[in-house]
């Protein structure tokens, strides 16, 4: 297909930052007009997918709209009536389908997301925590020149730091980002074992439109969207949910039974992921981590789980396979190919 109009999509959705600090803005519009106007202004300081020149820049900067926002902005209800239910409703709305039920119940969530008053998403990634702090105080600026929000919130992030040094391990422990999906017309570094696995054993891309909306999907065809169309194309959905990672937990348990199993506790934990703690997969590499085949690219992601059906190397109920079950399902993977 033909390349994708990178300057009308936005960035976060072509590539991965990996800017090592973040800060995001939750905004309330208590009128419309000045809503419009605040989405306005932003529209010259949103990152847009356009390669960068050189070095990555010092901030990035993008948006995101609930159907609520939508609403507030003053969309028409022809329009709001035409996406998806599950936009539509929320999160909150369908906690029972979720499994958002007991501690993880909506009455347990931040007080912000209980009240339903978030409309827009701000995300603001950063090199330095300087250059955030710097970006974070043009938006706000900009909200207070326009008056065309409340910020409601705001929610800190950062890499886990190592010696000083952001790396891109989780806070469990592993290496992480090996897994992000490879779509056609996406300008990216992409490797084997990101996108589709095809009948000769090669990989290939997804459909654009399993990602970003007014594109075939993999079944050929253009998948629901809101109209008019000038209002969907080169969009996609996002989803931001907020976690608690219980890390004491989970190193108690990994304590207590790797007494209990012969591969020892290192292994224990690379069963529940899927992955070494350094990245390795299990499926190439299932006695132990090998940093040969965890920092090659043509590797690091390139296995499928055919020869391993009774999840004797990588359990089936591990993370990395549940995410991502290639071809464990048979018909070369082809189940899965839909996102």
């Amino acid at each position: 297909m033909s390349k994708l109009n990178s300057t009308d999509i936005q960035g976060f959705v072509l590539r991965g930052y990996n800017l090592p600090v973040a800060r995001y803005f939750f905004l309330h519009f208590e009128d419309a007009m000045r809503g419009r106007r605040l989405v306005g202004r932003l529209l010259r300081e949103v990152t847009t997918g356009q390669r960068w020149n050189g070095a990555k820049p010092d901030s990035t900067m993008n948006i995101a709209f609930t159907h609520r926002g939508l609403d507030a902005l003053g969309l028409p209800a022809a329009t709001l009536l035409t996406f998806p239910v599950e936009f539509q409703q929320g999160m909150k709305e369908r906690a029972i389908i979720l499994g958002d039920v007991g501690v993880n119940s909506p009455e347990h969530w931040d007080q912000v997301w209980r009240e339903c008053r978030v409309h827009a998403w701000i995300g603001i990634n950063g090199r330095i925590p300087e250059a955030l702090d710097k970006r974070s105080f043009e938006l706000k600026s900009i909200i207070e020149q326009t008056a065309g929000a409340l910020v409601v919130d705001t929610q800190d992030a950062a890499a886990e730091m190592i010696n000083g040094k952001p790396t891109t391990s989780e806070h469990f422990g592993f290496t992480d980002g090996f897994g992000n999906p490879d779509y056609a017309g996406v300008e990216r570094s992409s490797q084997p074992g990101q996108g589709k696995l095809m009948p000769d054993g090669t990989w290939a891309p997804l459909a654009t439109g399993e990602l970003i909306v007014g594109y075939a999907d993999e079944a050929g065809e253009l998948p629901a969207a809101p109209v008019p169309a000038v209002l969907a194309k080169n969009g996609t959905f996002m989803v931001y949910r907020k976690l608690h990672q219980n890390l004491a937990t989970f190193r108690t348990f990994l304590d207590k039974q790797a007494v209990l199993y012969a591969g020892g506790k290192e292994k224990l934990a690379a069963k529940f992921i899927g992955r070494w703690r350094d990245g390795t997969p299990l499926e190439l590499s299932p006695d132990r981590p090998d940093p040969a085949i965890a920092e090659d690219p043509a590797r690091s992601t390139n296995f499928t789980y055919g020869g391993d059906a009774d999840g004797a190397r990588c359990p089936i109920g591990a993370h990395i396979r549940r995410v991502h079950p290639r071809d464990a399902f048979g018909f070369n993977g082809r189940l899965i190919d839909r996102r």
